[in-house]
């Protein structure tokens, strides 16, 4: 159960962090059963049994892209990460670096929505 995971009294948080953590910690399952069918498809030697295990995984993605898109419908944060970095071409770490030189993250830096928003960023992703 997902409010197994809570890090503090689950009276303390905003209805806002409650539900955005019952999305994150789905997807996180959602992710996990992934990963699951496609390991499996790939042990079986059972052709039939592959296309249904694969039928499952697709199914699966399905519910992490809709979990996605909820989350990104209400964090703004996770918005502007999102368009910065999906559907891109190229090399990842080169669009981290032009939307870090851009301000992608950085506190003050506008939103998608046209607000301010103070952002943060846990550093780059290339290597030292």
């Amino acid at each position: 159960m997902s409010s197994e995971s809570l890090h503090v009294p689950r009276e303390k948080l905003s209805t806002e962090a409650r539900m955005l953590h019952y999305a994150i910690t789905s997807l996180m399952e959602e992710l996990e059963a992934i990963d699951w069918y496609r390991q499996r498809a790939d042990d079986t030697e059972d052709e039939a049994l592959r296309q249904l295990l694969l039928h499952n995984m697709r199914e699966e993605m399905e519910h992490a892209s809709m979990l996605l898109e909820w989350i990104r419908r209400r964090d703004a944060d996770f918005e502007r990460f999102l368009k910065t970095y999906l559907f891109t071409e190229g090399s990842i770490l080169q669009e981290e670096k032009a939307a870090t030189a851009e301000g992608v993250g950085k506190s003050g830096s506008e939103t998608s929505r046209g607000g301010p928003h103070p952002g943060f960023t846990i550093g780059s992703l290339r290597d030292a």
